[in-house]
């Protein structure tokens, strides 16, 4: 009977102080600051590529154990860079990821892919989607909910972002077919990585043409299906579809 109240004994203690050793250990809200804080360093990484935040997902319905479920948060960076810079642009960020994450890219059949460790489980991934684009992903795998959920970005002020995606729509003569979405992830060395997101429905003359003036002239991507610029210090990326265009407007992170 004493040893059984021993090892009763040393267990809670073990679940109280010991580090998590397997991802079920540590909720879904518990990943968030790393989860967040990843995205922040991955956007200070991207330094001379436009990035563009994407809001996070919450996929629900995974299973912790046959008789638990779970959920499982990913968030994601776009970035878009000049075509044929993807690999370059991967490899760049690998090198200024912190050591700790131990990140590298791999060559394989089907393209450039950057893998790395965030911590605390929490996995990082990079690969091109496109060209001229670039996706990285931040993902927790699948954990417990506990007994509070992922608060994802509420609105805030007004800032150059929404200025520059103002200006954007102006020139493009389109109104916002959907309310703006601001998603912010904080930076590694102080402030915050700022993205304000909007729609609006196809236009009659030459997007490209239509925001020429704002990028200077000198856009950083120019593809049929991404316009890719920055002004002001901030880095405006558009997505360009037969029905409708995304536009995103970004301050990031000093890298």
């Amino acid at each position: 009977m004493a040893w059984a109240v021993l090892l009763a004994g040393l267990t809670w203690m073990s679940a109280r102080n010991d580090r998590p050793t397997v991802r079920e250990q540590r909720t879904l809200v518990q990943a968030v600051p790393v989860v967040d804080g990843a995205i922040g360093e991955l956007v200070a990484a991207a330094s001379g590529a436009v990035p563009a935040l994407v809001p996070p997902e919450v996929d629900r319905g995974c299973r912790i154990t046959p008789f638990a479920e779970g959920a499982t948060l990913k968030r994601q960076v776009e970035l878009a860079v000049p075509g044929g810079e993807e690999r370059a642009l991967l490899e760049g960020i690998a090198d200024r990821l912190p050591p700790a994450w131990r990140a590298g890219v791999r060559v394989t059949s089907e393209g450039p892919r950057l893998r790395a460790d965030a911590g605390e489980f929490v996995t990082v991934q990079g690969r091109p989607v496109a060209d001229g684009r670039v996706r990285l992903t931040v993902d927790t795998g699948c954990r417990l909910t506990g007994n509070d959920d992922y608060l994802a970005s509420g609105p805030g002020a007004a800032g150059a972002e929404v200025q520059a995606l103002t200006e954007a729509l102006r020139a493009l003569g389109a109104s916002a077919t959907d309310p703006e979405v601001l998603v912010t992830a904080p930076c590694p060395g102080g402030g915050v990585a700022r993205t304000v997101r909007s729609a609006s429905g196809p236009v009659s003359t030459s997007p490209q043409a239509a925001l020429a003036p704002l990028a200077g002239g000198t856009p950083v991507v120019e593809t049929p299906e991404v316009y890719a610029y920055r002004r002001d210090g901030v880095a405006v990326l558009v997505d360009l579809h037969p029905d409708e265009m995304l536009l995103s407007a970004t301050t990031g992170c000093a890298g």
